[in-house]
């Protein structure tokens, strides 16, 4: 059950992090994201197709927050980072015009992260993204996040990332984006 407006959320010792079929749970964390990010039918259509082909990649790994009862709350996943996907070859010119492209070798890549509004702020997001992390190979870690002052920036700059390039466009976003990069292991606080 959610939490409604004005509901608190359940202590976030509640929540399970642990390893996620993303596969085979894609719905409920596309549903999740649609409310934590604001997307419509259609984007979430588009999305469902493109995390299938992530989690073709090698190394792609994913983890749910879930609550006593199994209902998922937020997610994360990402992968080893490959300058020859299509994320990477976006953001390489914005980071090699301010020095940072070697940050897409040898990087774990945060593809997505998510959790719904009511359990946002109790640091469910932060045990999702170092657990995860925490598993990687690699000795860093990239990911991109809307350019505004937000508490998702807030977070990813506690946790040790840092701007890598700024005003990075996507085709048919919005808005621009920031990339980010942080030496692993994150930050605790």
């Amino acid at each position: 059950m959610t939490p409604s407006a004005g509901e608190a959320a359940p202590d976030a010792w509640d929540i399970t992090v642990a390893p996620l079929d993303l596969a085979a749970r894609v719905d409920e964390a596309l549903a999740v994201q649609a409310q934590a990010f604001g997307l419509s039918d259609e984007e979430v259509a588009v999305r469902r197709h493109i995390v299938q082909r992530h989690l073709a990649s090698p190394g792609a790994r994913a983890l749910g927050a879930t609550t006593p009862d199994g209902r998922l709350v937020g997610f994360v996943y990402g992968m080893p980072n490959d300058r020859a996907q299509w994320w990477s070859t976006v953001v390489e010119p914005y980071l090699r015009r301010a020095g940072n492209d070697a940050w897409l070798t040898d990087s774990f890549t945060i593809t997505e992260l998510h959790v719904l509004p009511a359990y946002q702020r109790h640091g469910i997001g932060r045990r999702l993204i170092t657990t995860l992390t925490d598993a990687a190979a690699e000795p860093r870690s990239i990911l991109s996040a809307v350019d505004t002052e937000s508490p998702a920036r807030a977070l990813y700059r506690r946790l040790g990332y840092q701007d890598l390039a700024r005003r990075v466009l996507f085709p048919s976003a919005p808005c621009p984006y920031a990339v980010m990069g942080a030496h692993l292991p994150l930050r605790r606080w």
